[in-house]
């Protein structure tokens, strides 16, 4: 079966932000996607509703400072515990063994929401049932993107990310992605998106709209000279406990 969702996020120079008014800064938004697909035996599933919830900002202000070694010897890492963190961290947080959902992403495209042109795509290979080629599959294998873009890209307000997902036979409440950004040791945006509920078994795509906040002349020019420099990590949590931790780093000096 499959879902489609659409969710907004914003993002804020962590030297300007502010906390976010009232308890909850999200907002509900509706979200259907009637009709039926196959399970693996070929018997019909019926695909049900989905709520989908629009991003929100992700700031430091009033969250404790964190350090990687303390979450390292934590038995549950929460979505406060992350944006704590003042730097990009230099370890996975999780095992592939904690995504007990079996959370696949199979799909990821960027797009300039402006333009509507695509920017980066790429699709996970098929599966192999092979026993030897699984034993020997890096565990750490998908886990890790590096991006090559052109410097125009810094001067983009809005992306668009379209990810493609499956989930194991249990249901998931709840799942949030928090992705935070850096070029060296400065934290340079923050998002925090919410995908909603999942149904077991199910195949999902939902678009993230990232909107940039302005950089300044001098750390675009830094970021294009130092390739690689700029670095990301993808937390996603379950029930507020991190199951899967993802990482990349970009270069914007394409085409020069």
């Amino acid at each position: 079966m499959s879902y489609s969702c659409t969710s907004r996020g914003n993002s804020q120079d962590p030297s300007s932000a502010k906390k976010p008014a009232g308890s909850n800064p999200a907002r509900d938004a509706g979200g259907t996607d009637s009709g039926t697909d196959s399970t693996s035996n070929g018997s019909p599933k019926q695909t049900a509703a989905m709520k989908v919830k629009k991003g929100c900002n992700s700031t430091d202000v009033g969250v404790p400072v964190t350090t990687e070694e303390q979450l390292l010897a934590s038995t549950v890492i929460t979505p406060e515990d992350v944006l704590g963190l003042q730097k990009i961290t230099e370890n996975y947080l999780c095992s592939p063994e904690e995504n007990i959902y079996n959370i696949d992403f199979t799909r990821f495209k960027i797009r300039d929401m402006e333009t509507g042109t695509v920017l980066f795509e790429i699709t996970k290979p098929p599966s192999t049932d092979k026993a030897s080629e699984k034993r020997d599959i890096d565990p750490n294998a998908g886990r890790f993107v590096r991006y090559q873009f052109t410097p125009a890209f810094l001067r983009l307000r809005q992306v668009g990310a379209t990810v493609e997902f499956t989930v194991g036979d249990r249901p998931i409440e709840n799942f949030r992605m928090i992705e935070r950004h850096y070029f060296r040791e400065k934290l340079l945006k923050s998002f925090d998106f919410e995908f909603g509920f999942c149904m077991p078994s199910s195949k999902n795509t939902c678009e993230h709209i990232y909107e940039f906040p302005p950089l300044s002349e001098d750390i675009i020019r830094e970021m294009i000279l130092h390739p690689y420099e700029t670095q990301s990590d993808s937390f996603y949590f379950v029930d507020n406990k991190l199951v899967m931790h993802n990482k990349a780093d970009y270069s914007y000096n394409g085409g020069t």
